[in-house]
């Protein structure tokens, strides 16, 4: 595929979007959603994984909240991937990722993803690029793995918010009493690589595209949520999905 330049890539809405137009329509696929969650369940057959993936501040946490607001919290799952315990650094980067793989039946919500192992270690150079390399190699394994012997469908988003948003979100965790317990001065730190950790997802949006990814304008959050809904809407009607009867 053509190489993402994400500098080249709105962070906005649409202008000519109307925004409450389109947080109703957004009400109308949540609606959708919680039925076709239900189907996914009862047949048994699919598994969706879901992989946000974004600066810090882009909305990884507002974007799993309401989209997933309607749905029944037995069928679906989050997992936040942090850094790494000391037991699952004793195993290949890929251990902890595939024990969070979604049964049959299920949407799992990747909140940062196996791609943070080529991003934030890249990008503090605690591996080189020859392990770079592979580590790619053995993402676009794995996620072909689940898809073709798991019947998982990936949807991979990328959260796309821009330098000043960011430093606005940043700050209002240091002013507003609701979002301080999200303050992290770590945060701060990693501002700083906004340069490098751009180019760090660019080379991962050329290099694991075999599932392809969606880059999403995250400064505006009504329409950041309106697309991962309809996405992921569109995708569970694709799979036409069938109750199971009492023949089956």
């Amino acid at each position: 595929m053509s190489k993402i330049k994400l500098a080249d890539i709105s962070t906005t809405a649409p202008k000519k979007l109307d925004k409450e137009k389109t947080k109703a329509l957004t009400d109308q696929i949540r609606e959708e959603l919680d039925e076709l969650q239900n189907l996914l369940y009862a047949e048994h057959k699919h598994a969706v994984l879901i992989v946000l993936q974004g600066m810090d501040a882009s909305g990884k946490d507002g974007a799993i909240r309401s989209v997933m607001s309607t749905m029944n919290p037995e069928g679906v799952n989050v997992h936040a991937f942090k850094v790494p315990t000391e037991q699952e650094m004793d195993h290949d980067f890929l251990w902890r990722i595939h024990q969070q793989a979604p049964p049959k039946g299920m949407i799992m919500v990747f909140n940062r993803s196996h791609y943070e192992d080529v991003l934030v270690q890249r990008v503090h150079k605690w591996i080189d690029e020859k392990t770079v390399e592979k580590r790619m190699k053995a993402i676009n394994d794995f996620e072909r793995l689940l898809t073709v012997h798991g019947n998982t469908t990936i949807l991979k988003f990328y959260l796309h918010v821009s330098q000043e948003e960011q430093a606005t979100r940043l700050k209002e965790r240091t002013t507003n009493p609701k979002k301080m317990w999200k303050y992290n001065k770590g945060d701060l730190i990693e501002a700083k690589f906004w340069k490098k950790y751009r180019k760090a997802y660019e080379d991962i949006f050329e290099h694991c595209n075999d599932v392809p990814w969606m880059i999403v304008p995250a400064d505006d959050n009504w329409y950041k949520e309106y697309v991962v809904a309809k996405t992921l809407r569109d995708t569970l009607l694709s799979l036409k999905m069938k109750y199971p009867t009492l023949k089956d």
